[in-house]
């Protein structure tokens, strides 16, 4: 049975957190991490925000080969990172056990939830944080019979899930709308493009699994 791992660390104590530390109006989300060959390549959103400093600042990482931009929508960019040297560290650790990223954004802090195969691949993951002293902190585990109980089924984060209840309960969605971004986005201490960035990443996973998850898994 599949497993749900949730847990935090800290940006400076893995490659891929200290390459991304760029502006700090810029919110950035993990989509996927891709093995290939020997390399463990990421692919990230990034939203708001200076692109150009961003990207500047990402290649002239050292331990960064190349930084491509593979998509632009609106405010958000895809890239996808190739390392000069494979890092040992999180993401082999994530690759190596076949954990799926369901979700992983921060900027300072990273917060991660993966999904396992089954406990012992949780168990492989565990062992190599542990030999490798990469400093996590684990929220919370559980299967995803569990997580269906625990208000998760849509594969939300618990900010997005909070941006959407509370938009829905001011009237965001009405027509015409009874509340505005910036009102709820004050009302819940973040900015107006963080908040943006909640609600639509929200209500795609949201549409994914209600109207595609019977024809393909999208996670």
């Amino acid at each position: 049975m599949s497993v749900i791992l949730e847990f935090v660390i800290d940006g400076e104590a893995f490659r891929l957190g200290e390459v991304l530390a760029g502006p700090a109006d810029m919110h950035l989300e993990v989509e996927r991490i891709v093995p290939t060959g020997d390399m463990v390549m990421p692919f990230v959103w990034t939203t708001g925000g200076d692109h150009e400093r961003f990207e500047e600042h990402v290649r002239a990482h050292p331990a960064v080969e190349e930084l491509l931009a593979l998509d632009r929508v609106g405010q958000s960019v895809l890239y996808r990172i190739e390392w000069v040297d494979a890092p040992t560290d999180l993401l082999e650790g994530i690759s190596e056990a076949e954990a799926v990223v369901l979700e992983a954004q921060g900027d300072g802090n990273w917060t991660f939830r993966l999904r396992f195969p089954d406990h012992e691949r949780l168990s492989q993951f565990h062992n190599y944080i542990l030999d490798h002293d990469v400093p996590i902190h684990i929220e919370r585990t559980y299967t995803l019979t569990e997580e269906g109980g625990r208000g998760y089924r849509f594969g939300l984060t618990a900010d997005q899930r909070e941006a959407l209840v509370l938009a829905l309960r001011r009237g965001y969605f009405e027509t015409p709308s009874e509340a505005s971004l910036d009102e709820i986005a004050e009302e819940l201490g973040i900015t107006r493009q963080s908040l943006s960035t909640r609600i639509r990443r929200g209500n795609e996973k949201i549409l994914r699994k209600a109207l595609l998850s019977s024809a393909v898994d999208f996670e």
